[in-house]
């Protein structure tokens, strides 16, 4: 059967464009990630950052975390980082491991908070990588969760959580990891978190 008409993947395409959309729009998205489900929206849009961090009631000074299905959407935040620096990254790329890396004032300071690093994940999730290749950048990507509560891991907990108060809910299901991305400070190489 040809791809185009197997009924799977175009309800995939289609929630793919209706998330591009959204987030085009300035609007705040539920997708899932590796471990949980994740909120998203355009990190270059200040009032979507504001409403995702109301909904979160999560404080701008935390930062955030962007992530990407392409590499080549952090380029401008990696140019700048050593051979021993990439390859240690290239090593865990892609896949379920955020690293902090130095921002030089390339990012808006609602997305890196009150710090001097980024947080970057180059996501392997199906459905996530694909939306961020389609959007044409990365995207901001929390955990779906208001502070204090647990990260929900299925769609059911995310619209318990969140009800109507989000643009978008869709794209499948989580990988399936149980831990949480690790993190990872790159030029320490200390473990912030571990996964």
């Amino acid at each position: 059967m040809p791809e185009k008409h197997h009924p799977s993947l175009r309800s995939a395409h289609l929630s793919i464009a209706t998330a591009v959309r959204v987030l085009a729009a300035g609007g705040v998205i539920a997708h899932p990630t590796e471990s949980v489900w994740g909120l998203a929206c355009d990190p270059f849009n200040p009032d979507a950052v504001a409403r995702l961090l109301r909904l979160k009631n999560r404080p701008l000074e935390k930062g955030m975390i962007l992530v990407s299905g392409d590499q080549h959407h952090f380029d401008d935040l990696l140019h700048n980082l050593s051979g021993d620096q990439r390859a240690r990254i290239d090593e865990t790329w892609p896949g379920p491991v955020t690293w902090l890396v130095p921002h030089f004032d390339q990012v808006p300071p609602w997305v890196s908070g009150i710090h001097h690093s980024v947080a970057l994940r180059h996501t392997e999730h199906p459905f996530t990588a694909a939306l961020t290749r389609a959007f044409g950048g990365a995207i901001v990507s929390t955990s779906a969760n208001p502070a204090g509560c647990q990260p929900a891991r299925h769609k059911f907990q995310v619209l318990r959580y969140f009800g109507d108060s989000l643009d978008f809910v869709g794209g499948g299901n989580t990988g399936g990891r149980k831990a949480p991305s690790e993190i990872r400070e790159l030029v320490s190489g200390r473990v912030v978190r571990a996964g």
